[in-house]
């Protein structure tokens, strides 16, 4: 599997932030030395929204949640949903599935299983971020 563009979820990239030890942290940071990041605004403004929940605030504060979200919002490419994919058991999945197929991802790596269980979408793998690394350390 080429990894040159990728799309992360909201929850590996919140695991990312919350824990620089962790898979989730490998993954973002790989994909932000190694590839292209591929998202949309509205899935960042999902993740600020999620940070900014009272669970976090004791392992994250304002400004450092709003600088994770503002570095990522400069180097990622954004695509522009336009609600029709229409798969995952979820709805509200559907739309990482969209910034996938539009933004011409190599793969999507989550943690959601409502995802998981498709496999891939399209041809593009929906992976964990464990699968993620496995793969990488694979193809080395």
């Amino acid at each position: 599997m080429k990894a040159e563009r990728v799309v992360l979820d909201t929850n590996v990239l919140i695991s990312a932030i919350l824990s620089p030890l962790g898979k989730p942290f490998a993954c973002l940071k790989w994909v932000l030395d190694n590839a292209t990041l591929i998202t949309s605004r509205g899935l960042l403004e999902e993740l600020e929204t999620r940070l900014a929940r009272r669970k976090f605030a004791k392992y994250l504060d304002a400004s450092r949640r709003r600088a994770f979200v503002a570095d990522l919002t400069l180097v990622a490419v954004q695509v522009e949903l336009r609600g029709l994919v229409h798969v995952c058991r979820d709805p509200d999945d559907d739309k990482l599935l969209e910034i996938a197929a539009i933004g011409r991802a190599d793969c999507l790596v989550t943690g959601d299983d409502d995802l998981l269980v498709l496999g891939n979408f399209r041809g593009i793998p929906i992976v964990t971020p464990a699968g993620f690394l496995d793969v990488l350390s694979s193809s080395r």
